[in-house]
């Protein structure tokens, strides 16, 4: 392993569950921890996330050979500016947000005499907070590294071995080009979460106490995601606008096919489209990213 210090500056989540898998993983390697709020802190200081929690970010970065923001993606600059006087030379600085082309140039930006590279694990739950990490998080989960085209060679390599060694298979990919994948597989499918819950919530017709009574089935499942923390989303969208407007674009134009099928009662292109979504699904649990436990392996 490359990095014999790390640093994560932001706990929740994804912080704490890297913390947690360097503690199961790299024993060796010495971590530190810094979060912007007191009692998050303090929260990880009796979970025994870390080596040590600083209360001052410089402190926390100090003579750490990666760095791993993990503050939602519109307080990046921020928190990279909090850093600046505490990091050495040498230092890795990486992230673990969910759109890359926005949060590459911020880093840049504020931190031009340092590598960045950029990093997403697509790993999470709807749960947030220091209690909600755990260290098998990225088991099978693929992490997308989004290197600049001039980012050296053996600071991607060491990145990327992190990674691994956290149980995470890598992918190297374009920063604009991974905004449009994850638009897709990520963003959409939360902001349809938001939306269709919300719709739920206001329509005159269902009580609130219905809703919640006969939930059971897919918009029990479409609360789940919508649960996500909301900070987090509202920074995500904002942060990858142009893509997400482009594939909410599409989605609305495939939504109005499948509206007019259901008005001119076309059973054969609702059964056809189906068909190939369910392939779809299939091909996701043929390739790990979930299994085919009956009811999504809920425990009853």
């Amino acid at each position: 392993m490359a990095f014999a210090r790390v640093a994560i500056v932001g706990l929740g989540l994804i912080g704490s569950s890297i913390a947690r898998a360097i503690g199961e993983r790299l024993p060796q390697v010495i971590v530190t921890g810094h979060d912007a709020s007191d009692t998050v802190r303090a929260t990880a200081r009796n979970l025994g996330l870390c080596n040590a929690i600083a209360d001052d970010p410089v402190a926390a970065v100090a003579d750490a050979d990666l760095v791993i923001l993990a503050v939602p993606v519109g307080r990046m600059a921020d928190a990279a500016a909090a850093i600046t006087p505490g990091l050495k030379a040498a230092a890795i600085i990486s992230d673990v947000g969910s759109s890359k082309a926005g949060v590459a140039e911020a880093l840049a930006r504020v931190l031009p005499h340092h590598v960045v590279i950029p990093a997403h694990p697509v790993a999470g739950t709807e749960n947030s907070g220091p209690a909600a990490g755990f260290a098998t998080l990225f088991d099978g989960r693929w992490c997308i590294v989004t290197p600049g085209p001039d980012a050296p060679a053996d600071a991607v390599k060491a990145v990327s071995d992190f990674w691994e060694a956290l149980g995470a298979k890598v992918d190297i990919m374009d920063a604009a080009h991974h905004d449009m994948v994850l638009a897709v597989t990520s963003h959409l499918p939360h902001l349809i979460a938001y939306t269709i819950v919300g719709t739920a919530s206001e329509l005159e017709e269902v009580t609130e106490s219905e809703v919640i009574k006969y939930s059971a089935g897919g918009f029990r499942d479409f609360t789940r995601i919508a649960a996500s923390d909301p900070v987090m989303w509202r920074d995500v969208f904002l942060a990858n606008k142009d893509a997400v407007l482009a594939t909410l674009q599409r989605f609305n134009e495939d939504l109005t096919v499948l509206q007019q099928a259901i008005r001119r009662g076309d059973a054969d292109k609702l059964e056809d489209w189906f068909t190939r979504t369910r392939a779809i699904r299939r091909s996701i649990i043929a390739e790990g990213q979930d299994d085919a436990a009956p009811d999504f392996g809920r425990k009853h």
